[in-house]
């Protein structure tokens, strides 16, 4: 077993990341953990209490022009990407890994974790509390509801809702 270990507080100035674009705007209470690995487009914003995590294989890379609301939570040790102009209502939760495999005498905690990508493309927004789980692939201007799970790919310009999200 593994000894838990505090991250730190997390808190970060646009001049820990791997890069922000001019204009960005980072809120009070924001949590970054993996700095060296979030990289901002212009004019981004990050809402209060919104909560970064990226890792050496698994960057958060932002578009310009995005806006990340308030609360948000995303972990992207299998890699996140958000296009341009892409809209995270608050409490949006973006996850890129999961873990795999059970067994009955194995605790799930203690599997392999397994990274997937998610990608979200340019225009689309994503609303309040909704949830992207691993591999997803939600396209450009497309928009997916309050509230929806997302398990599968969204195509382009397509308008997602409900658990299971679906057209």
């Amino acid at each position: 077993m593994v000894e838990p270990r505090s991250l730190g507080a997390g808190e970060v100035s646009a001049a820990d990341l791997g890069s922000a674009g001019a204009g960005c705007v980072i809120e009070p209470g924001v949590r970054i953990f993996g700095p060296g690995f979030v990289c901002l487009g212009r004019g981004v914003y990050v809402g209060h209490d919104a909560f970064l995590r990226a890792y050496p294989g698994g960057p958060l890379t932002v578009g310009d022009g995005c806006w990340i609301g308030p609360g948000c939570f995303i972990n992207s040790f299998g890699g996140v990407t958000l296009g341009e102009r892409v809209g995270l209502g608050p409490g949006v939760k973006i996850l890129s890994s999961v873990h795999r495999g059970k067994t009955p005498d194995t605790p799930i905690l203690d599997t392999p974790l397994r990274a997937e990508a998610v990608v979200v493309g340019d225009g689309a927004d994503v609303g309040a509390g909704a949830i992207l789980l691993p591999g997803v692939r939600v396209g450009a201007g497309a928009q997916v509801g309050a509230g929806a799970v997302v398990v599968g790919d969204v195509a382009a310009g397509a308008v997602v809702v409900g658990i299971p999200a679906r057209p």
